[in-house]
């Protein structure tokens, strides 16, 4: 079996790293590492369940029908 290699596109010498409307002036490092540590239980939603629910209470409540 013959192993295939991959070959990156090299980066042209032109191309910035950051586009010049990033701007990470006013960025402050590790504004939410505490928060991460604590960790997290976030779930996404698809846009039509999101559409039918309109807030945490309304997910939450069970319906007996």
């Amino acid at each position: 079996m013959s192993e295939k290699h991959t070959r990156r596109k090299p980066l042209k010498v032109s191309e910035p790293e950051m586009r010049p409307e990033y701007d990470f002036s006013r960025a402050v490092r590790c504004k939410y590492y505490e928060r991460y540590l604590e960790g997290t239980n976030v779930v996404v939603l698809e846009p039509d369940v999101a559409k039918r629910f309109k807030n945490a209470v309304s997910v939450n409540i069970k319906r007996i029908r």
